[in-house]
Formats: structure tokens, C-alpha cells, sequence
């Protein structure tokens, strides 16, 4: 799905990315996921002109994509381009960048942990 990138965005290879890495989760792989992390975390990403909006599904569909979460996301993660693209990259820590106010969140805060887990093992899929 290449209607998933968002122009003007740095974090939009990086959920293209997710989303290809999902894609190739088994159903086994896929269900571990669901269980371990059990929420919809919706990231709303600034770049600084405009917002964009991508949900991962990780309680029903264990799936990435563009737009507010359906149903509601058991966590709605606000933060800039270059933050999300830091985080996934391991050059900031979650913790440091909520501390920092680099990252804010609305709803289930400690999901929102879980965060860093999926960026990773989306990562090590790919």
C-alpha cells in the first residue's frame, strides 16, 4: 500500500517500513504481537507545516495504517518527524523524550511504552 506515505513526512518510510514488516508476519507472529502489546496506538506526527495521522493495530488486526484509529486507539502518541524517526533509530529514548516533552501522549501511557518493541521488532523483521 503506497497510499500509507505521507509527502513532507521522514517518518513516512519509516511506517511504510512497518507496514511491509507486518506484512510479512505469519499469523503465528502476528497473534504473539496482539497478545504482547494488546492496543491501538494512533502517532500523530508534526513536521512542522502540517500533522499526519497513522494508526498501528496491534489488539484486532495487527496492522499499520494511514489515519485515525478505528475503533478508538487505546493511545494517541503526539510528537515531530524528527522525534519518531529518532526513536526508531535508538537515538532517543521514549522515557527521555516524554520527560523532555519531545513526546506527549493521550489515553494509555504505559502502552505507549510498548512502543519502542514494536519499532524494533518491525525492524529486525525487515
Amino acid at each position: 500500500m503506497s497510499d500509507i506515505k505521507v509527502p513532507g513526512f521522514k517518518a513516512s518510510e519509516l511506517i511504510a517500513g512497518l507496514e511491509t514488516a507486518f506484512s510479512k508476519y505469519s499469523d503465528e507472529e502476528k497473534q504473539k504481537e496482539i497478545k504482547k502489546n494488546n492496543g491501538i496506538f494512533e502517532l500523530q506526527v508534526n513536521n512542522g507545516k502540517e500533522t499526519a495521522t497513522w494508526t498501528i493495530d496491534l489488539k484486532k488486526t495487527g496492522s499499520v495504517y494511514k489515519g485515525k484509529a478505528t475503533p478508538k486507539a487505546d493511545v494517541t502518541i503526539i510528537l515531530s518527524d524528527e522525534t519518531l524517526i529518532e526513536l526508531s533509530e535508538g537515538k532517543l529514548n521514549g522515557q527521555k523524550a516524554y520527560m523532555t516533552g519531545k513526546l506527549k501522549t493521550k489515553g494509555n501511557m504505559m502502552l505507549a511504552t510498548k512502543l519502542d518493541g514494536v519499532l524494533k521488532g518491525a525492524k529486525a523483521k525487515l
